[in-house]
């Protein structure tokens, strides 16, 4: 492991002075491939630094307890008391840093929320979610774009596809994808009796265009008028964009802007996450899933994740996890969650390590 720590901070120096040279800051392209690189590897290399660091000091408490002076001793016990624990915690940081990264961790998202089984009360989760979601992003600091909504009759939404972008997106919400269920009273309920509905949740990677080539002989672009808010062009100009990659038969949709120049970039980013999951999904088998497999059907008997708001319990049936907090969970308080999420798959792959 430290052969390679010391080969990785070589690679980490010899980077820094790539950064600083003219003939690499004045070619872009290569720059930002430089800086990459380089922010890649720089908290693992600091980590190894703080370890050589510690390891230094419990050699100079130990030196210590050899002199005559009890004050000394003393005083070297409880350094190496600390020191020591702190130790074997940096080298378990290390080791975590050191396996395989998810090379799309740091990608941003296209997220899709739809209702499944319930009906109106599904639509009406899918708007909650979504309000979850949102919240979330303020919390990160990250953009977000909605691309398509479909409202429902009761004010919820069956449908909403969003853009979410800013720093490690994707290795926050990856763990979002599949089915997530909901058990509570309805508000149109009169026998007070507790209904289970569900929707289904889908994380994209967005793919860049150096990650997909989409041909434009294998497109079908078809305009349609908007419908919904919009104002006064809503229904009097074809604004909205319905894009189909013919090999796949693959359909996004975008009509959020009205411009139809707007509404075709937003779709072609849709186009080419689906396209670039399905693709992952043919070269990593065992590491990705096709997005039918992702989400499930949306029947009540799938689900990653369930809320059930008599109870205020959230509860996450991937990892056993329980929090009787369901209120502020709504609220956007994610963190928690998928702090488990990330730290249980995380050993997982050490434990495969």
């Amino acid at each position: 492991m430290f052969d390679k720590l010391e080969q990785l901070e070589t690679r980490y120096d010899d980077l820094s002075k790539q950064l600083s040279d003219p003939e690499i800051v004045s070619d872009q392209e290569n720059y930002r491939k430089v800086s990459k690189a380089h922010r890649d590897l720089e908290e693992t290399v600091e980590k190894f630094r703080q370890y050589r660091t510690v390891k230094q000091s419990i050699a100079d408490a130990k030196a210590m307890l050899t002199e005559s002076d009890a004050d000394m001793r003393a005083m070297a016990e409880e350094e190496l008391a600390e020191l020591e624990p702190r130790l074997a915690a940096i080298e378990d940081e290390i080791k975590v840093l050191l396996l395989p990264k998810d090379p799309n961790d740091d990608r941003n998202i296209i997220i899709e929320l739809r209702a499944g089984t319930g009906g109106d009360e599904a639509s009406l989760f899918v708007s909650e979610m979504f309000r979850l979601y949102l919240r979330f992003a303020e919390q990160h600091r990250w953009k977000v774009e909605v691309l398509s909504q479909t409202d429902s009759d009761v004010g919820g939404l069956k449908d909403v596809t969003a853009i979410f972008e800013g720093s490690k997106v994707y290795s926050q919400m990856k763990y979002e994808s599949g089915v997530h269920r909901v058990q509570r009273v309805p508000a149109t309920e009169t026998q007070g009796r507790v209904h289970t509905s569900a929707i289904t949740v889908a994380v994209l990677p967005e793919a860049e265009e150096v990650d997909i080539k989409i041909e434009n002989k294998d497109l079908r672009v078809d305009t349609f008028c908007s419908s919904g808010p919009g104002g006064q062009s809503v229904n009097t100009t074809y604004s909205a964009i319905r894009i189909t990659h013919l090999p796949t038969n693959t359909v996004v949709s975008c009509q959020d802007e009205k411009s139809q120049i707007k509404n075709r970039e937003k779709a072609m980013r849709v186009l080419r996450a689906r396209l670039y999951e399905v693709e992952a999904e043919r070269i990593h088998q065992i590491q990705a899933k096709e997005r039918k497999e992702q989400v499930g059907t949306g029947d009540r008997s799938e689900k990653i994740r369930t809320y059930n708001f008599p109870q205020n319990r959230l509860t996450d049936h991937r990892i056993g996890l329980t929090n009787h907090n369901l209120a502020m969970v709504m609220e956007g308080l994610l963190q928690p969650t998928v702090d488990a999420l990330n730290a249980f798959y995380t050993a997982e792959k050490m434990k495969a390590a």
